[in-house]
C-alpha cells in the first residue's frame, strides 16, 4: 500500500491509497481516495480498453465525486496490471470487476450506495455487471456505441439493459457513435458535450453534468 497525492484533480482528499485486490483472473490494482467528512457513497470507475486511470475524464469524474462526498476507487483491471494493453475477454473482466466490487463495498463502506462506471470499455463492464454488484447508479464516459465506422455492430443493448439511473456523457464528434436518445430507456440520461471520444475539450460541461446527476443520486451530508 502506498499513500500520497491523488493527482491534479484530487482536491479535498484526506487519504489516498492503492493496493492489489485478488480476482479470479489475477490481481487488480485499486486507487482509493476518501473525501473530507463522512462519505455519502462509493464510486468505482474503470479505465478504457488500452488506457489507464489517468485519463482526463476519469480524473475529472473522480474529483467531482470526491467533492460530492463520495469515496472514489479507480480500478486497474488485472490484464493492465500484468502489463498487457489488449483487453481480456468480457467474461474475465466482468468476473474481476465483480470481485473488486465485493472487496470494496464492505466494512465501513458496505451501507453506502455503490455507483459504478468508467470510460468507454470500462463503462461497458460497469453496465454488464451493474445488477450483479447491486449498483445504485452507472456513470458512462464516452460509451462506445459501436466500433468506428461499424454502426451495425451496436453495443447499445449493454446500456439499455441497465435498470438503475445511468448517466452517459458523450462527445458530439465521437467516432464510436452517440446513442440515439429515442432508443434509450427513461432511466438513462444522455448529455452530449463538445468533443470526441477522449472527452478532453469541454471540462466545465462534463463537470456540471456529473455534479448535477450525483446530487440527485446521493443524499448530501447535513450541515449543522
Amino acid at each position: 500500500m502506498t499513500r500520497g497525492s491523488c493527482g491534479p484533480y484530487g482536491r479535498g482528499v484526506t487519504d489516498f491509497a492503492d493496493w492489489l485486490v485478488p480476482t479470479p483472473h489475477g490481481d487488480a490494482r485499486v486507487h482509493v481516495a476518501r473525501p473530507d467528512g463522512e462519505p455519502v457513497g462509493l464510486m468505482m470507475l474503470g479505465h478504457g480498453a488500452g488506457g489507464g486511470i489517468t485519463a482526463h475524464d476519469l480524473q475529472l469524474a473522480a474529483a467531482v465525486a470526491l467533492g460530492a462526498g463520495l469515496v472514489v476507487a479507480l480500478v486497474e483491471q488485472p490484464y493492465r496490471v500484468a502489463g498487457r494493453r489488449a483487453p481480456a475477454p468480457p467474461a474475465q473482466v466482468d468476473a474481476a470487476w465483480r470481485a473488486i466490487a465485493e472487496h470494496l463495498h464492505a466494512g465501513d463502506l458496505a451501507a453506502l450506495p455503490l455507483i459504478v462506471g468508467g470510460r468507454s470499455f470500462g463503462g461497458r463492464v460497469a453496465c454488464r455487471t451493474s445488477a450483479d454488484v447491486g449498483a445504485a447508479g452507472v456513470l458512462c464516459l464516452a460509451f462506445p456505441t459501436h466500433p468506428p465506422g461499424r454502426p451495425e455492430k451496436s453495443r447499445l443493448p449493454e446500456l439499455t439493459a441497465v435498470t438503475v439511473p445511468t448517466l452517459v456523457v458523450q462527445g458530439d464528434r465521437d467516432p464510436f457513435g452517440v446513442p440515439d436518445v429515442s432508443a434509450l430507456p427513461t432511466n438513462v440520461t444522455l448529455v452530449v458535450v463538445s468533443g470526441d471520444h477522449s472527452l478532453k475539450k469541454d471540462a466545465p460541461a462534463i463537470r456540471e453534468a456529473i455534479a448535477a446527476w450525483l446530487a440527485a443520486m446521493v443524499e448530501q451530508p447535513t450541515v449543522n
